[in-house]
């Protein structure tokens, strides 16, 4: 799941201690709401003939997107010997070799773990509700969500999504809206304008535009920090108001492991479900060419090491067994939040069972 503007606008409250009776008694009824919508999700995919699987958390590649970070462990063996694993990001890696083994509908209920992540909306430790459709357009998984997201309103007995102020109808049909008119719309940017026939980003074109509408810049920022930029600053505050948003269609180097679109290949086949201005959902029409996922991966951690001084192996066994995926529409959709609307509750913190305490750091 990727980063949205209220990272910085949305600052975690301080956590009160969840075990007190008084926090916990605050607190229990959006958890029991949360349980009930857990149970309504599981009959959702159970009746559409889905099967439940359970991917491992410890990873030899815990994923290969430059912004995300990871916790790292080993296993240490009986004689001692110690090998480096992760805990997951996301359950990707893993679902994909049982796709490729031969499963057709799966849906996890992941528990996975992103490192420097802690605000409202963010957790060290959250489920995530990831599920595959195989030979299935991306469209029946934008289905998928407005059903989803009708069904935790219903089920928390709520006829809104609501988060600080900002109100979303969930049983709305979702507007769907592309990148590039996105950008147009709430930002005045022509995005395609700075994107060449490859489907490469032209930077100092977009740099032009930021700067014509006050975003800044920094001189070392690439055609796709200028892009996340405005996207988080000028865009991501309108979607899924009144009605949730389905922003589709991005170009294809913010494609990370989505196929391009057969009509445009500046485009991938890529959709983000966004209500009351918050990222719900990432989903693909997922690549199986292992040669540019390489590629893609190897450009990834090129960046991660530039910017954060670290960077992640590659998992060979994801690369070997995407020849033998069929065409297949996959999508990741962040639980605790989704049930953080539905309640209306003002921090992630407040849908999690027992959240992670915060410890004190200190200086690198």
């Amino acid at each position: 799941m990727a980063h949205g503007p209220e990272d910085r606008a949305c600052p975690s409250p301080p956590m009160q201690r969840w075990w007190r009776t008084d926090e916990h008694l605050r607190r229990r009824p959006y958890l029991l709401k949360r349980n009930a919508i857990m149970a309504a999700f599981r009959a959702w995919f159970a009746v559409r003939d889905f099967i439940t699987v359970e991917g491992a958390a410890l990873q030899i590649s815990p994923g290969n997107e430059a912004h995300l970070h990871a916790f790292a462990t080993s296993e240490v063996g009986l004689d001692g010997s110690r090998a480096q694993l992760y805990l997951h990001t996301s359950p990707e890696f893993t679902a994909k070799k049982l796709l490729a083994a031969g499963e057709t509908k799966i849906v996890d209920f992941a528990r996975v773990f992103r490192n420097r992540e802690r605000s409202a909306l963010h957790h060290p430790e959250f489920t995530m509700l990831e599920w595959y459709r195989t030979h299935e357009p991306y469209e029946a998984l934008m289905d998928d969500c407005a059903a989803l997201l009708a069904l935790a309103a219903m089920t928390a007995g709520a006829s809104q999504l609501v988060f600080r102020g900002r109100r979303c109808d969930p049983l709305a049909h979702p507007e769907r809206l592309t990148v590039a008119d996105a950008f147009l719309r709430h930002a005045g940017v022509d995005l395609m304008a700075t994107v060449d026939g490859q489907g490469s980003g032209d930077r100092s074109r977009l740099d032009g535009q930021a700067k014509r509408i006050g975003v800044r810049t920094a001189a070392d920022d690439s055609w796709s920090d200028i892009y996340s930029r405005i996207l988080q600053e000028r865009i991501e505050p309108h979607l899924g108001l009144g009605a949730a948003t389905i922003l589709c269609e991005y170009p294809i180097g913010e494609a990370a492991l989505a196929r391009p679109k057969p009509a445009d290949p500046r485009l991938a086949e890529r959709f983000e479900l966004y209500a009351c201005g918050v990222e719900l959902a990432n989903a693909f029409c997922e690549l199986t060419d292992p040669v540019e996922q390489r590629r893609r991966f190897e450009d990834d951690m090129t960046q991660k090491q530039a910017i954060y001084g670290e960077r992640y192996p590659i998992d060979e066994d994801l690369l070997a067994a995407l020849p033998l995926m069929p065409p297949t529409s996959g999508i990741a959709l962040g639980l605790d939040r989704l049930v953080m609307l539905a309640v209306g509750a003002d921090s992630i913190t407040d849908v999690i069972w027992t959240p992670v305490a915060e410890q004190a750091m200190t200086a690198p």
